[in-house]
């Protein structure tokens, strides 16, 4: 029987990629190929045993040269862009009627790649007008006998983790206290719940991230009244824990809810925001002193989810393997804040992530891995002697080179906004080739579902 067949310009892409990478394969350490063979065996296609999917949250291309300047120099390169196949994909919302909404929200974003459906700003994986669920890639996963996981540097119910596990009006509604936008929603009403109560029910088999104060909620209704989220997740045999040495300790027989902060977990990296008329020339300070001690970092998390959801896998003697969501968060909350210290530190802190995926894969090359952003942001490299009419900062950078940056998408005082770029893809494994070319995020979905053989 025929494969699928690929678009015009795809088919050129790949051929292209195929034609360049075939004077040479690179074997550079046992099981780990260079990126001539990793090019070569992703263009073929073929089925995946495992995906790992990494987002970058507000990571634009300026987010990455930022972090990869001041880290490695301009001329060095980051785990991220080791990747043998890159592409560009769009990232637009849509209104209610279809057309257009040119700058998307995490949600609307999240829920392209979740689904392959596009939707509103501020809606957790439902239809643009009819607000009515639409199953997500770690369902079918679930559904396809597939281990899942979910970790996140934010709350483990704000939109990107939401998207996953979770089907909601509005993306406020995070714990049970929370849903006063999404009255149909409640399970009063018959609806699912709040997206705390309803990622638990999913009975994800790793959930790690913040958002503690939402799980903390108590119930209002159904099966579980009275009890925290919490609580709820342990009647569903969840293991809880809440710091790194538990984090460790925690074996996969059971399926794991990492809470790690009451909100957001702290950023790695601090220094000071951005000003009007600029700052001083700064250092950023790689250490934060208000990140508790005890708090995993984003690689060590990746590190133990990717263990756990093997473990569960080889106990059931099952030939399937894992589907993972990692979101480097704070990216986007730090370029919010006009932060360029907190934005770059947790680039820097999922890029090893990215790192950890990549050496996984070198030793079990079946796994499609993924990196992407859901949408551009506002941080800008400028000249030095430009004069932002907003908010920037001078940075001394690695290199002992000054390096400006501006944030000016909205006056000072005001969060700074998204922007309605398309962004980076980057890929390797089975079905990495369709990340070629300018796509779009909801294609993401397709490679995914196909990579896995989901229907």
């Amino acid at each position: 029987m025929p494969g699928p067949r690929l678009s015009r310009s795809r088919l050129v892409a790949a051929s292209a990629v195929v034609a360049a990478t075939a004077v040479v394969a690179v074997t550079t350490t046992a099981g780990a190929f260079g990126p001539n063979e990793q090019a070569q065996r992703a263009v073929k296609g073929g089925k995946a045993k495992n995906v790992i999917l990494l987002i970058g949250d507000g990571m634009g291309d300026s987010e990455i040269t930022l972090a990869r300047d001041y880290t490695v120099g301009a001329a060095g390169r980051l785990n991220m862009d080791k990747f043998p196949l890159t592409g560009a994909y769009t990232t637009y919302a849509v209104h209610a009627d279809g057309t257009p909404d040119y700058v998307t929200d995490s949600a609307a974003s999240g829920t392209g790649w979740a689904t392959g459906v596009k939707t509103v700003n501020g809606r957790i994986s439902k239809t643009p007008g009819s607000n009515k669920a639409v199953p997500t890639i770690l369902e079918l996963a679930q559904k396809g006998g597939y281990a899942t996981g979910s970790v996140t540097t934010a709350e483990l119910t704000d939109a990107t983790p939401a998207v996953l596990a979770a089907h909601a009006a509005d993306r406020s509604c995070q714990g049970p206290a929370d849903m006063a936008k999404c009255p149909t929603d409640t399970i009063a009403k018959g609806g699912p719940g709040s997206i705390a109560e309803q990622s638990v029910d999913h009975k994800v088999d790793v959930l790690l991230g913040g958002g503690k104060q939402r799980f903390d909620q108590k119930v209002t209704d159904g099966r579980y009244k009275g009890l925290t989220v919490t609580e709820q997740a342990r009647k569903l045999g969840y293991q809880v824990v809440t710091d790194d040495r538990s984090l460790k300790a925690v074996k996969g027989d059971k399926p794991v809810l990492g809470l790690f902060a009451p909100g957001n977990v702290p950023t790695e990296w601090t220094g000071k925001a951005a000003a009007v008329g600029g700052t001083d020339p700064q250092r950023c300070v790689t250490s934060n002193p208000n990140r508790p001690a005890g708090t995993p970092n984003l690689a060590d998390q990746t590190t133990k989810a990717i263990q756990l959801l093997e473990a569960k896998q080889k106990r059931k003697h099952s030939q399937k393997g894992f589907f993972l969501q990692v979101e480097g968060a704070s990216i986007d909350k730090q370029d919010h804040a006009a932060d360029p210290c907190g934005q770059i530190g947790e680039t820097a802190a999922f890029d090893r992530a990215v790192k950890v995926a990549r050496a996984y894969a070198a030793k079990h090359p079946d796994t499609l891995v993924v990196t992407t952003a859901d949408h551009g942001h506002s941080s800008q490299i400028v000249p030095l002697e430009a004069q932002p009419p907003g908010l920037s900062s001078t940075l001394i950078t690695d290199e002992g080179q000054q390096l400006k940056v501006n944030y000016s998408t909205n006056p000072p005082g005001q969060s700074q906004e998204h922007t309605g770029t398309q962004v980076r893809i980057a890929a390797q494994g089975p079905q990495a080739y369709r990340v070629l070319g300018v796509t779009d995020q909801t294609e993401l979905f397709t490679t995914l579902r196909e990579a896995l053989r989901l229907r």
